[in-house]
Formats: C-alpha cells, sequence, structure tokens
C-alpha cells in the first residue's frame, strides 16, 4: 500500500539523528517535526528566521505571528530563538544545518532537484530553495513517486528549470526509500504491500534494485 504525506514523513523522521540542526521545507517536510523521537534533541530551523520549531499546534492552539517558510502556524519549544532572513541565511549558507529535507516536483538520478517552478504557472520565487541546495552536504528529498497522470517523478533527466544539481541525497516516496548513487538511483525499501515491479514501472531514470529490498518500518 502506497504512503500518504504523513506516512512519508514519519519514514525520514527517522533520518533524524541526536543533536541535528535540520531544515523542513514547505509541503510534505513540515510534517517531520511531528514524528522525530521524543529521546533525542533536534533543532528545526524554518528560513524565515525560527530555530526550534516543534510540531504544528492543535486547533484552537495556534498563534498566527508564529509561522514557518510555508505560513503555516507552527509550535516554539523551549529555547527558541527568531531572527531576521540575514542571520537566516547565515546560518544556511554558513553550512550550520546538519540536513535539509525539500519538497521537489522532479529529481533526477545524478542527484539534480527541479522543485521552484513549472513554466507558464505563476510563482512568488524559489524561496530558499536554491540556497538550502547550494550550502547543504546532506538532502533528503519528500515527494510523491508519480505525478497526478501517473508519470514518473524519478527521472533520468529533470524536464523543469533546475534548483540545484547533483544534490539530492536520498528520496523518500510513497512507494519507496532510494539512494542517490553514482549508478543512478539503488532501491534501498520499500513501503509495506508495495512490489518491487510497482516501483520499477513507476521509476523512469535508472534503477538498481538489490536482491533483497525490504520493506519500511513504519
Amino acid at each position: 500500500m502506497a504512503l500518504d504525506k504523513n506516512q512519508i514523513a514519519q519514514r525520514i523522521a527517522q533520518e533524524v539523528k541526536n543533536g541535528y540542526y535540520v531544515n523542513l521545507g514547505i509541503g510534505i517536510p513540515t510534517l517531520v517535526a511531528n514524528y522525530v523521537r521524543n529521546d533525542i534533541e533536534v533543532e528545526f530551523q524554518s528560513e524565515n528566521g525560527v530555530l526550534g520549531m516543534g510540531p504544528f499546534p492543535f486547533e484552537g492552539e495556534e498563534d498566527a505571528d508564529i509561522i514557518n517558510a510555508g505560513k503555516q502556524t507552527i509550535t516554539t519549544l523551549p529555547g527558541a530563538s527568531f531572527f531576521d532572513s540575514a542571520t537566516s541565511f547565515s546560518m544556511i549558507r554558513g553550512k550550520h544545518v546538519d540536513l535539509t529535507i525539500l519538497g521537489a516536483m522532479e529529481v533526477a538520478d545524478n542527484g539534480d532537484i527541479a522543485n521552484w517552478k513549472i513554466p507558464g504557472k505563476m510563482v512568488k520565487g524559489m524561496g530558499g530553495a536554491m540556497d538550502l541546495v547550494a550550502s547543504a552536504e546532506n538532502i533528503i528529498v519528500a515527494m510523491m513517486h508519480t505525478n497526478k497522470a501517473g508519470q514518473s517523478k524519478l527521472l533520468s533527466t529533470c524536464s523543469l528549470p533546475l534548483t540545484g544539481v547533483g544534490c539530492v541525497k536520498k528520496i523518500v516516496t510513497n512507494l519507496a526509500v532510494l539512494e542517490v548513487t553514482p549508478n543512478g538511483f539503488l532501491l534501498l525499501e520499500r513501503a509495506p504491500g508495495v512490489s518491487i515491479e510497482d516501483i520499477k514501472n513507476a521509476t523512469e531514470g535508472n534503477l538498481t534494485i538489490p536482491d533483497e529490498v525490504p520493506e519500511m518500518n513504519l
């Protein structure tokens, strides 16, 4: 069975280690803070100037003045701090973020990512995405494996304008966990009940399949 957005975030949360400073992009990545283990210390950063984000607030407990980069209301943990965009991007460009989690429209099997623009559609700008992919050394992408027409979003070459080149390290989709290697996508795990054949059919880029591919442990 393919994962939903919350389950994708739940799987990515397993990649977050104790002591990490983590940037969460808009979309599915913002859900990751809801699933991080309680026994580790993690600082979530948002490029609009927040360090120390917590899970999303319960209904009725929202504070409209405390938001993430996607303009969603958030909670903050004890010790959280707020600062301007210049300080936030100094933190990002200075490589002080250990893990960046982004959404994507397309990812190529060499690690290229396209996540900011579809030609012909209105766009507010690339936001912090280009700074993040240029500065981060550990990038995980959260995305759906195919688009609404059933076409693969894991490609040999991105068709949309690139955000970054050769920067993605790992991808978690609704079907699988994949690592980007010099030989293309390496299948690490599959969603519960999803067959290897399903993943092969949904992946346009070069895909290496080991002899054993375990199901994700959620």
